[in-house]
């Protein structure tokens, strides 16, 4: 990541996105939106990018995979837990 803030969508919608400004391994610089309540993101943070636009957020074509290389996954995350990176908060024990 080269820059972590936050943006405002296009009308009608109101909030706070966020998203980071990040330098691929070929060399562009994307813009990438991060998902999920909460981030551990800081300016040097190496992340995975999938495809797969914003529709409010112009010029955001990407977002970052939580749960992989420097992003954590989501806190506290019961359901849907596969697109945010979030453990399993009861797994089941294994009969021995």
């Amino acid at each position: 990541c080269t820059v972590v803030r936050t943006m405002t969508p296009k009308k009608p919608n109101s909030a706070l996105r966020k998203i980071a400004r990040v330098r691929l391994s070929n060399g562009m610089e994307v813009t990438a939106y991060i998902p999920g309540i909460g981030h551990n993101l800081q300016e040097h943070s190496v992340v995975l990018v999938r495809g797969g636009a914003v529709p409010d957020l112009p010029s955001v074509k990407y977002h970052i995979v939580r749960g992989t290389l420097d992003t954590a996954g989501v806190k506290d995350r019961k359901r849907g837990r596969s697109l945010y990176g979030a453990k399993n908060p009861n797994p089941k024990k294994k009969a021995s």
